[in-house]
């Protein structure tokens, strides 16, 4: 769902510093359902680092840690995300 709001947002998305605001205000006000996609890429987004913080913690909790290199391979992860 992150790829595909962001690739139709993109779709409609200026990166100009002078003309970035009206192109979000375009893509709420003017595109079908606009807003509504922006809002799923943004909470959708929320919610991804959401899980992987309350991932980490847990695995803290647990004492993953102890496992040297599957918490070695999850900071990898962490890092590439």
């Amino acid at each position: 769902s992150q790829i595909a709001t962001g690739l139709f947002l993109a779709m409609h998305y200026t990166a100009d510093t002078s003309t970035a605001f009206n192109s979000i205000s375009h893509i709420c006000r003017d595109v079908n359902s606009g807003w509504l996609l922006r809002n799923m890429h943004a909470n959708g987004a929320s919610l991804f680092f959401m899980c992987i913080y309350l991932h980490i913690a847990r695995g803290i909790y647990y004492g993953s840690y102890l496992f040297k290199e599957t918490w070695n391979i999850g900071v990898m992860m962490l890092f590439i995300v």
